[in-house]
């Protein structure tokens, strides 16, 4: 074989290795005959390393097709049936996964081979960066190392000249690439090999701190420098922990070095970086290292023009270490410390103009003479966008009122139309001048739109064509289950054509009891073959009630039809797009089955109960009473007053304390809980009905996986009792993972559907005013309060006062119900969300003994808008007590403006 032929010999093997040792052994002429041949041959290579792919993928997939067939043959003399989905079992020897075998690096042997036989150090650089192997992806660590081995044969100089080059070579890293680039560290390595000088290369010192640092570096004092300033190493380095540094981090080596002699290099470097200026994050490793370096007084004062420098602009971490380290020096003098306040308290971020505020506070009260120089600096406080901030500024300047002569009294002045009108007004109090005046707020009432109804529902199923297959939401499997039982009787025939026309669902079932659709899938096969190995109900509360009640009524129909007591129609099929039935059709059903001696189906009747309005025509209820069934005789006596009234409420569950906001009202708590649950209650006399009575218990305050099913059709199972649905949902509105939760579908559902209010009605809707997470349009979210507005159908102060409660005891944010009630508002719901707030108020604010915060202020602030929109008037208990105290902070302040508006 040629020396050619060898070398392509061992770069088909995909071994670095093997064509290292070939290449290595090749004498001055052969190498150039290699090198000369090698870019044409890199298409060639890539080639042949996919047909040796295809041909392993290919020998898995015979093997895999022997082991499918040995396996049904073997299953076949036993016997067994096989099942199409074990054909894809995980893990089966039949599916098995192609051997791992040493990868093909057919790239990185290119890499070396070149690298061995080309002859200057420019092409062998150009070569290891070609676009086709980089493309192919980084190399492995033991090629980095094979190469080093290969270059390492080459004459002293020649090494240099390709470190140099390589270094120079080196591009930035696009920062979402979490690996590092392996030629980054073969060039490193030969930097270090040949003890030659780095360039001046910003990438290359990136490179450099991709890698944990090493102990004994060549390195290190030539790139140590350059560390604070090339581009790239604060993003690279910005995870790293600080407290404390971790070993084997920068962080960690470099605190390291400080006490070896190097403090002042990296101390400066730090501050060098700040100066510079740059992003936030890219600064957080040198702010670390600063503050792991703790600066002493001497080398603060050394470096204190420069910590004033960083106080106006530079990014917030950054200057909040300045300024600590400033305000530990008792040597500025009053000149710097008005320029550094200035500064801070011209600066946007809060957290540092309540320092600078704090900072300016201590230095009046030992500030020699009048405090006319600081008074520029308070007036840029008062242009801060926080409402805390603000109320702080005034209150200093009021502290200190008496230290100000006219003419800082008048620079103060220049600053109070940047105030909100009531802090303006404190401090003209003080020092005259005027106030801002209070803006109008543009409101223009609009009248509430059209209320939206829910929509028909579909007639009924009277031919096979019509009868569409059993898949979809609640509309359609009650027009799939009526439409069955009304056609067995009418068109049998028909009836068996068009469930022909279907596959039924073959796959075996997890679950030890069948689900709705699944039960269609027994009628449809029942119906077909006569014969449907149905399995049973759920047991054991493995479900929630709403939905152990439509299984019921769906395994009804299925035993009538295998007994053969399958009514003529179901009285239960719904007349109206809320699921309610109509009361004079359910009559004529009733009177119907008498007229044909058809006995009721249980289930059926009970939820045809549940499905009547809660008003009947009296000339309705006169027709019931004339029904002489069992079935008849239980209508008439629904309709004629029977019909329950629960009792109902929700209970807060927490950890063996009350909450201010109102009482927990369930003793069930567990102990240690640390989040609030809540408790549904409904206490009702027994109708004599048992699945209704099922429907009216409360259901559990824990709820278990696997139930919440069918969740969306709940409210179609009761529309006449929507606040019993409500507390159905209740266990399924805070925390909606892993199992299903309640959704806005849901609550549109109630909304249309009839019966009283109570406490689950109102926590349900304000719920779904609190969360933003299913719009982050608060008009989206209004919506539903302003249809009930229109349709006069709320309780707005029950819905006010449970956003009280689940702004007190969850994670939900004042701003965004807010953001809703005020888009309600705008829509003409204003004097609905005025009484909203009536009810939220009292539960939301703090108590005497509770400190008030920032979202307490924000909530008096919105009320009092509120108010204006409605053109409310009548005071609010709660809110006039906190309007009498003598504390003059904003909460209390914006407590009297609302209660000087209401009275």
């Amino acid at each position: 074989m040629t020396a050619w032929e060898t070398v392509v010999a061992a770069i088909d093997t995909g071994d670095p290795q093997r064509v290292a040792e070939r290449v290595l052994a090749l004498g001055e002429r052969e190498r150039r005959e290699v090198a000369a041949l090698l870019p044409a041959h890199i298409a060639v290579a890539e080639e042949r390393a996919q047909a040796r792919d295809l041909e392993r993928f290919a020998r898995r997939e015979r093997e895999n097709e022997a082991a499918w067939r040995e396996h049904v043959r073997r299953a076949e003399r036993a016997g067994r049936t096989v099942h199409e989905y074990e054909r894809w079992e995980w893990g089966a020897p039949w599916n098995a996964l192609p051997p791992i075998e040493r990868e093909d690096n057919w790239a990185d042997s290119l890499r070396v081979a070149g690298a061995a036989t080309i002859g200057g150090a420019a092409a062998v650089v150009a070569w290891l960066n070609r676009r086709e192997f980089q493309d192919r992806g980084m190399m492995s660590g033991a090629t980095t190392e094979i190469l080093e081995r290969v270059l390492s044969t080459r004459p002293a100089a020649w090494q240099e000249d390709f470190a140099t080059r390589a270094a120079l070579r080196l591009r930035p890293a696009p920062r979402r690439r979490r690996r590092s680039d392996e030629l980054d560290t073969l060039t490193l390595a030969m930097l270090r090999r040949t003890g030659v000088v780095p360039p001046a290369h910003d990438p290359l010192v990136v490179a450099w701190v991709r890698r944990p640092p090493l102990r004994e570096d060549p390195l290190l004092d030539h790139l140590l420098p350059r560390l604070f300033e090339a581009e790239g190493v604060g993003a690279v380095l910005r995870g790293e922990p600080a407290q404390p540094p971790a070993r084997g981090t920068w962080l960690a080596a470099l605190t390291k070095l400080a006490g070896q002699g190097r403090r002042d290099l990296l101390l400066d470097g730090c501050i060098r970086r700040f100066l510079r200026g740059g992003d936030a994050a890219d600064l957080r490793f040198f702010v670390r290292l600063h503050e792991l370096l703790q600066p002493t007084p001497d080398e603060v004062s050394k470096h204190a023009a420069d910590y004033l420098r960083l106080l106006p602009a530079a990014p917030g971490p950054v200057a909040e270490a300045a300024l600590c380290h400033l305000r530990g020096l008792d040597h500025l003098d009053q000149a710097e410390v008005s320029e550094a306040l200035r500064a801070l308290l011209f600066r946007p971020e809060r957290k540092l103009v309540t320092a600078g505020l704090t900072w300016l506070d201590s230095v009046a009260r030992a500030w020699p003479g009048d405090l006319d120089e600081l008074a520029p600096a308070l007036g840029y406080a008062f242009a801060c966008e926080s409402a805390d901030v603000q109320g702080r500024a005034v209150r200093i300047a009021v502290k200190h009122a008496k230290r100000f002569t006219p003419v800082g009294a008048q620079a103060l002045r220049d600053s109070f139309g940047l105030l909100p009108h009531q802090l303006g007004e404190t401090l003209v109090a003080v020092f005259g001048g005027e106030a801002a005046e209070a803006p109008p707020e543009p409101f223009t009432p609009v009248p509430l739109p059209a209320p939206r109804f829910a929509d028909a529902f579909p007639g009924p199923v009277t031919a096979p064509v019509e009868l569409g297959p059993c898949g979809g939401g609640w509309e359609s499997a009650e027009l799939w289950l009526a439409g069955v039982v009304r056609l067995h009787h009418d068109d049998r025939d028909g009836l068996v054509a068009r469930l022909s026309e279907w596959r039924l669902d073959t796959r075996s079932h997890e679950r030890p009891w069948l689900d709705v659709w699944q039960w269609c899938e027994e009628i449809a096969r029942l119906i077909l073959t006569g014969a449907s190995p149905a399995d049973g109900l759920p047991r054991g509360g493995a479900v929630s009630a709403p939905h152990l009640f439509l299984l019921r009524r769906w395994a009804e129909v299925h035993a009538a039809l295998r007994d053969g007591a399958l009514p003529p129609y179901l009285l239960a099929e719904p007349t109206e797009g809320t699921g309610h039935v109509d009361a004079g059709e359910l009559v004529a059903r009733l009177a119907g089955y008498e007229r044909r001696g058809v006995e009721a189906l249980p289930a059926d009747l009970q939820q045809a109960l549940l499905r009547l309005p809660r008003e009947v025509a009296p000339e309705v209820v006169a027709r019931a009473r004339r029904l002489t069934s069992q079935a008849g005789r239980a209508a008439a006596r629904w309709m004629d007053g029977g019909c329950p009234e629960p009792v109902t409420e929700v209970g807060w569950l927490a950890s063996g304390r009350l909450d201010p906001g109102g009482e927990y009202r369930d003793d069930r708590a567990p102990a240690g809980s640390r989040t609030p649950d809540l408790a549904p209650r409904i206490r009702v006399a027994p109708t004599g009905l048992p699945l209704v009575d099922e429907l009216l218990t409360e259901p559990g305050w824990r709820r278990r996986e696997g139930q919440g099913g069918l969740l969306a059709w709940w409210p179609y199972v009761m529309p006449s009792h929507r606040e019993v649905v409500a507390l159905h949902f209740v266990p399924y509105l805070l925390y909606g993972w892993p199992v299903q939760g309640a959704g806005p579908p849901e609550a549109y559902a109630l909304a249309l559907a009839g019966g009283p209010w109570g406490e689950g009605m109102a926590l349900v809707l304000a719920f779904f005013l609190a969360d933003p997470s299913w719009s982050k349009l608060p008009v989206v979210r209004a919506r539903l309060l302003v249809d009930l507005a229109a349709r006069g159908d709320e309780d707005a102060e029950g819905i006010g006062r449970q956003l009280g409660l689940l702004l007190r005891r969850t994670w939900f944010k004042p701003g965004p119900v807010f953001e809703t009630l005020e888009s309600a508002a705008e829509q003409g719901a204003q004097w609905e969300v005025w009484r909203i707030m009536t009810g939220f108020l009292p539960v939301f604010l703090p108590g005497p003994e509770e400190r008030p915060q920032t979202r307490h202020t924000q909530a008096l602030t919105f009320a009092l808008r509120a108010a204006r929109w409605a053109g409310a008037r009548g005071p609010v208990p709660c809110v006039a007590e906190i309007a009498e105290r003598r504390a003059s902070n904003n909460f209390v302040r914006e407590a009297r403006r609302l209660h000087t508006y209401l009275t």
